[in-house]
């Protein structure tokens, strides 16, 4: 009965404190709508200046900005493509810990409070990390497709910054933002070599590297860049048909690093539900603590070893 009780009120109180969050949310989202309209009836000829944002949030945020760990992290999510500021993922990433320690305080024990905020931290930036990967991956898989407008492009006389425009006018995400940016940074009077090594910073890749070296010594030195563009096609094909059969081979493996942490997870909450109580007496003493962190290590280094072992460079 106690334990239906606990987990009722915990139930109840994510479900207000998710409720509350999303409405002072939608509140000042509301809020600075009104203000944004309001400023733009007064002065129509001016555009409005901030998206539906309170101004303690932007505030926030450009303090954020203003360090040099947020500015690292707002290079970080600009490769991923989200469209959120570095302010609000800190805040809503604060807001997973705060509540995820409670969650694991009440489900568990206190002593999991703080480890489930750690996790909640690493798993916000974890997140990032793999939306990066997939940003890049499919950016990849759009360099073929890349290589032949361009190609095609430079075959019928085009310049190559003109290649480069139509080629972002054509292609789809996530091709046509970054090919965007480069056409941006030509049309403000950037290099072609600045603007296509920014693009390879933004999306580090060894395909990528190949294109751009070949774009930028094609055009300092010329040459045949149709017939390079041409065969550069061809091994991109083939490097993206090996990709996709090794990581079809290696689905299996990866699945594993994933499976074997949340089983040991999962067993902790089992054990609670056949002996309550028992998970409160084991972290009530230091060997009890120090066996619960060594053993959640052990997890950590065996998903990084599993990790490590099935990550083949191509």
């Amino acid at each position: 009965m106690n334990d239906t009780l606990t987990l009722l009120t915990l139930g109840i109180t994510l479900l207000c404190g998710t409720l509350a969050v999303a409405g002072v949310r939608t509140y000042l989202a509301g809020r600075e709508r009104q203000a944004a309209l309001a400023e733009r009836l007064a002065d129509p000829g001016e555009p409005s200046r901030s998206p539906a944002r309170s101004r303690p949030l932007r505030r926030f945020d450009r303090a954020v900005r203003g360090t040099r760990p947020g500015r690292r992290l707002e290079r970080r999510i600009a490769a991923t493509g989200l469209g959120i500021a570095p302010g609000d993922f800190l805040l809503w990433t604060g807001a997973a810990a705060v509540v995820l320690w409670a969650v694991a305080a009440l489900a568990l024990a206190p002593f999991f409070g703080p480890l489930a905020a750690v996790v909640a931290v690493w798993t916000a930036f974890a997140f990032l990390g793999r939306q990066r990967r997939k940003r890049i991956e499919k950016f990849i898989n759009q360099l073929p497709e890349l290589a032949r407008i361009l190609a095609n492009a430079t075959q019928a006389g085009l310049a190559l910054r003109t290649a480069l425009g139509m080629a972002a006018e054509e292609m789809d995400a996530p091709a046509r933002e970054e090919l965007s940016a480069v056409a941006d940074r030509l049309a403000v009077g950037h290099s072609v070599d600045e603007a296509l090594a920014e693009l390879a910073d933004r999306l580090p890749s060894r395909e990528l590297g190949v294109l751009v070296t070949t774009l930028v010594l094609s055009h300092h030195a010329g040459g045949s860049v149709v017939r390079s563009l041409r065969n550069l096609t061809e091994t991109l094909e083939e490097r993206k048909e090996t990709r996709r059969e090794v990581r079809t081979q290696l689905s299996q493996v990866t699945a594993t690093a994933y499976v074997v942490p949340l089983m040991g997870v999962g067993t902790l909450f089992l054990l609670d539900r056949i002996a309550p109580g028992s998970i409160d007496r084991m972290t009530g003493t230091a060997l009890g603590q120090l066996t619960v962190i060594g053993a959640f290590a052990l997890y950590g280094v065996g998903f990084f070893l599993i990790r490590r072992m099935s990550r083949i460079d191509i």
